[in-house]
């Protein structure tokens, strides 16, 4: 016992002395991006899906009654509840064993992954490339307490929590398994990842709808930047393509309807035509580190994290006020944080989901911050959900990545199916309908979420 005592004065003391030494350093630290991993409609990885997102590829496609995830229910249900559906396309993440799929069977079906739910799965699936292409793996007990994890996600598994509701309404009740509750709270993802690896830093879970992978970031660099830790890997997951989760935004009438025939055009960010979003899925992993800790150990840096804004709409639960002042605030205090000018910013990666009213709002309150840069056509913009539909709580960091990549490649990408620009488009302002490689040296990504929260992250290259 007196052993025990003494080591764990040890570690207080220990901790306690890092604290200090951390509080008499100067703030802000400053934040980079050393690794990379992704979980996307477009296939698993880094370098398949930005090969892809690149060459103008889109992973929209129908689904099916088998989509659904309606593993408690009979087979006239599922095809009712199919046909009862508005919207029949997807964006889903390929599952198989050839290159570029999603191993279930590594991520999902082992023995010991009972507890382990589709949207935990991607994010350790996208954890482990990130930290394998950082090199970072930590085996002093120092370095692990000071890496930490923050990963969020939109909704946690609702397919687990459909069938658990069915089997309350058969009296089945005692079969619930005892991981329901591991299953759906998103805070597991983080947990998962953690327990991986033995981080003991800060474990975070954002959840701010479709801000969520943003905020995770986000919050991530404050955390290192205020010595709470040297390294996090954040990011943002989701698995939402299950029956109740899509009738759910059918009835919010949220999602496109117009194109369950041609699936490929249906997500048209943008455009004209569009005329709702396209449920995706999938997972976003940055691997987030301290300047000097990073230089020290010699790792390759993708990019600094140099603005983090956020603010509130106030307004509505979930469209934003017409005049986009939600958006402005976020975008200029991301701006305000890293000391840029507008005119500084060559890439804006938009929120932009494929919704009427939100993209026209969004694309005026660019407009408005960027003026004669944007008019002028020297500001390259896209939204690239046109290729994987809208990632919901991953989104904010698949397109943080995005943005990232364009820096690292200098390779601003397209927008899928813009063939009629919104009229708030007008001469030299207009979104990339190709993918351009141009220098980037700073590159603006843009998350809004129901509930009217907003995020704005500003990566510039590290040189």
């Amino acid at each position: 016992m007196a052993k025990l005592c003494s080591r764990m004065f040890f570690t207080a003391r220990l901790q306690f002395n890092r604290f200090i030494s951390s509080s008499t350093t100067a703030f802000p630290r400053r934040v980079v991006v050393t690794g990379l991993g992704m979980v996307t409609p477009l296939g698993c990885g880094v370098e398949t899906t930005w090969k892809r997102l690149i060459e103008g590829k889109c992973a929209i496609r129908a689904i099916s009654p088998e989509d659904l995830k309606m593993n408690g229910f009979d087979k006239e249900t599922q095809l009712h509840t199919y046909d009862q559906l508005t919207s029949k396309v997807a964006a889903i993440v390929p599952c198989g064993t050839n290159p570029g799929d999603f191993s279930e069977e590594l991520w999902l079906n082992s023995r010991d992954s009972r507890s382990i739910a589709r949207f935990i799965g991607y994010a350790l699936c996208a954890a482990d490339e990130a930290l394998s292409d950082a090199k970072w793996a930590p085996s002093e007990q120092e370095q692990k307490e000071m890496t930490g994890v923050s990963i969020g996600g939109g909704t946690g598994s609702i397919s687990d929590i459909l069938d658990a509701a069915q089997m309350i309404c058969e009296k089945r009740l005692r079969r619930l398994s005892p991981f329901f509750i591991p299953r759906i709270l998103i805070n597991m993802a983080s947990g998962h990842v953690s327990m991986r690896y033995g981080f003991q830093g800060p474990n975070h879970a954002a959840v701010t709808a479709c801000a969520t992978g943003a905020h995770s970031i986000g919050d991530a660099v404050r955390m290192i930047q205020f010595g709470d830790s040297d390294v996090m890997v954040a990011g943002g997951t989701e698995s939402s393509i299950d029956a109740l989760s899509i009738a759910g935004f059918c009835r919010s009438r949220a999602l496109t309807t117009k194109y369950n025939s041609c699936p490929q055009e249906a997500s048209r960010p943008f455009d004209c035509g569009r005329d709702g979003f396209v449920i995706g899925e999938g997972s976003g992993i940055l691997v987030l580190e301290e300047l000097v800790h990073a230089k020290k150990r010699g790792a390759k840096i993708y990019a600094e994290v140099r603005g983090y804004g956020m603010s509130g709409d106030a307004h509505h639960i979930t469209q934003p006020h017409m005049d986009g002042r939600g958006a402005i605030l976020a975008m200029t205090r991301a701006l305000k944080q890293s000391g840029l000018h507008p005119n500084q910013v060559d890439y804006v990666n938009a929120h932009a989901t494929s919704t009427p009213l939100g993209d026209a709002i969004e694309a005026n309150a660019i407009k408005s911050i960027f003026s004669d840069q944007a008019t002028s056509g020297s500001l390259a913009l896209s939204s690239t959900k046109g290729a994987i539909g809208h990632l919901l709580g991953a989104a904010g960091a698949v397109e943080a990545i995005f943005a990232v990549l364009a820096i690292h490649h200098g390779i601003a990408p397209l927008t899928l199916n813009l063939t009629r620009p919104d009229p708030v488009f007008s001469g030299g302002y207009m979104p990339l309908t190709a993918s351009r490689e141009m220098p980037v040296r700073a590159a603006l990504s843009n998350s809004f979420g129901f509930g009217g929260t907003n995020a704005s992250l500003l990566f510039t290259s590290a040189s």
